[in-house]
């Protein structure tokens, strides 16, 4: 089992409970060899509806490619997460430090504290324009130097701990080669747009915004 070969090379020492649970993925909280905390991501592989939605983000992407066999799709996804966050954290994108990846489980660190999951921003009681400026930056950033397209952002999968956003659920990522990657972008910047306003703060049009967001 891929979670027993994880243990035995030393990257987990012991699984505590999880903290997430979806359609797609189960995520842990999980201690590392020298007791560090980690979120463990394990991709469950009998979702079809999951397959669906996987390959529009796989097929397009020149760095991955794939059958028919769902296993193999399921692999590539945690691979295709984990290599997009590498590449947003060499960018200087906030998001958690990717450990590995091994058939369908990422290892990555934990953002929060004791097991206790920072919260997202949807859970915020008011979140404000130092919040609204920061997500903005890490989308420019990872559009212009990680060459990214999260495909998905929004208040559901952005956390925030002590007071900084982090980006995170990076599967769909899709680099900026992807024939849909500026739709895709719109669709980010649509969705946090919408998030904030609701909020109650003055947001500009999403035009300006996409403009910046290429200079």
């Amino acid at each position: 089992m891929a979670l027993y070969s994880l243990i035995n090379k030393g990257i987990i020492d012991s699984m505590k409970g999880v903290v997430k649970a979806g359609k797609e993925s189960r995520v842990y909280w999980a201690k590392g060899s020298s007791g560090e905390d980690l979120a463990v991501k394990i991709f469950l592989t009998s979702s079809m509806e999951f397959k669906k939605s996987m390959l529009q983000y796989i097929h397009g992407d020149p760095r991955f490619s794939v059958g028919k066999n769902y296993r193999k799709i399921v692999y590539t996804w945690a691979q295709k997460e984990y290599r997009n966050l590498s590449e947003a954290r060499i960018a200087g994108v906030p998001v958690p430090k990717p450990i590995c990846a091994y058939q369908n489980i990422l290892v990555m660190e934990f953002i929060g504290e004791d097991g206790v999951p920072a919260p997202l921003l949807k859970d915020l009681p008011e979140p404000d324009e130092g919040l609204y400026q920061q997500i903005l930056n890490a989308i420019k950033n990872l559009y212009l130097n990680a060459r990214l397209v999260h495909a998905d952002l929004s208040e559901y999968n952005i956390m925030v701990y002590d007071g900084k956003a982090y980006l995170i659920d990076f599967g769909q990522a899709v680099p900026r080669e992807h024939p849909m990657s500026w739709e895709f972008l719109k669709r980010d910047v649509v969705n946090i747009l919408r998030f904030f306003k609701k909020a109650g703060l003055n947001v500009p049009e999403e035009e300006a915004v996409l403009e910046w967001l290429k200079k």
